[in-house]
């Protein structure tokens, strides 16, 4: 469970960077629309991402790996999108700054995770 809340909470500061960094993702709301919209990014993140990665193997393999970036891009508008109908207010106003966003989510969520390593790596399981 405190691996899940790790992740959460990474998962959370990461978009939350990635909305003051990059100029075309704007949020409305609280720390709890962030916490919210981490929740969705997480999710899409395990169960629809290994799908689409599945499915896009070739494409991934052809690219030496650069079309995860496209995935990663895909998943952040998708989170915009399941956000927005439930009333969170994360908008990207289109790919080129939702690529932008995903590789400052991907930069946060790295460096986060390494300085987390501990906490993820060093629980037993309960």
């Amino acid at each position: 469970m405190t691996k899940f809340i790790i992740r959460w909470a990474i998962n959370a500061v990461a978009l939350y960077v990635a909305v003051l960094v990059v100029p075309g993702i704007a949020l409305r709301g609280t720390w709890v629309d962030v916490l919210w919209l981490a929740l969705i990014f997480g999710l899409l993140n395990a169960l629809v991402r290994p799908l689409l990665k599945f499915l896009t193997c070739p494409l991934i393999v052809l690219t030496l790996g650069l079309f995860t970036l496209v995935i990663n891009t895909g998943m952040l508008m998708l989170t915009s999108k399941i956000g927005q109908s439930l009333g969170f207010g994360l908008s990207v106003d289109g790919f080129w700054q939702a690529l932008l966003g995903s590789l400052v989510i991907s930069l946060v969520s790295v460096v986060m995770s390494i300085i987390f390593r501990d906490e993820l790596k060093g629980r037993k399981r309960e």
